[in-house]
């Protein structure tokens, strides 16, 4: 619904709208927009202690209004006089005129904006696009020989990081004539991480197989 003030160059007209202005920072919701745009250029200027409200908020819009415009300015008096109802027309057409297409008086996007604009694309398109399966792997691996320290063995399988690659829980399990083999379950994102690229290229290759002989895929599972 429009909201429309009228002589806004009147006592009444100010005392109007300071009272709409008593608990609220601007004139449509929480941030500035072209309504507040719109009714500052009807207000002549600060009206002072008289209407602490609208003083607050015109203070307010100014302070905005500066920040977009950095030039030193010189300092500009407007001279004569206008016919009291034509002056009333113009300053109350720009609050009841709802068109976007009103002058910008911010100019173009800052590079902050810019950027802030294409990391909320960029997180619709991500929040948009459907999440990648993941899948539970149970993987043996096994030791060289009965000799192998297998704290170390262990150690060298968790220093392998990858995106997508979640370590989980493990044990030793007895093979025979001394040997233990590890056992760990792993959590991978498909679209990220190859179980056999995992092993052929990381676990089983330099430096990992100094205490890594070979290892072999137990469980496969889909989440």
């Amino acid at each position: 619904m429009a909201i429309t003030f009228s002589d806004l160059h009147t006592e009444s007209g100010l005392n109007s709208l300071n009272d709409f202005l008593n608990g609220k920072s601007y004139i449509s919701g929480d941030k500035l927009t072209k309504d507040d745009i719109k009714v500052y250029a009807a207000v002549l200027k600060n009206p002072g202690d008289s209407f602490p409200n609208v003083s607050e908020w015109y203070n307010c819009v100014s302070s905005k209004i500066a920040t977009s415009f950095p030039g030193k300015a010189v300092g500009v008096s407007l001279g004569g006089k206008a016919d009291p109802a034509q002056s009333a027309e113009a300053e109350a057409s720009p609050v009841a005129d709802d068109d976007d297409d009103d002058i910008d008086l911010f100019g173009e996007e800052t590079e902050e904006e810019k950027k802030a604009a294409e990391e909320r694309e960029a997180a619709k398109k991500t929040a948009k696009k459907k999440e990648s399966g993941k899948s539970s792997v149970l993987l043996d691996v096994k030791p060289w020989d009965d000799e192998t320290d297998m704290k170390k063995l262990e150690e060298a399988v968790r220093s392998v990081e990858m995106p997508g690659l979640l370590w989980g829980a493990s044990k030793l399990v007895a093979v025979g004539y001394g040997i233990k083999k590890l056992q760990i379950m792993l959590t991978i994102v498909d679209d990220l991480v190859s179980v056999d690229t995992l092993i052929e290229e990381h676990l089983t290759a330099e430096p990992h197989n100094e205490y890594i002989q070979s290892c072999d895929i137990v469980a496969f599972n889909k989440i």
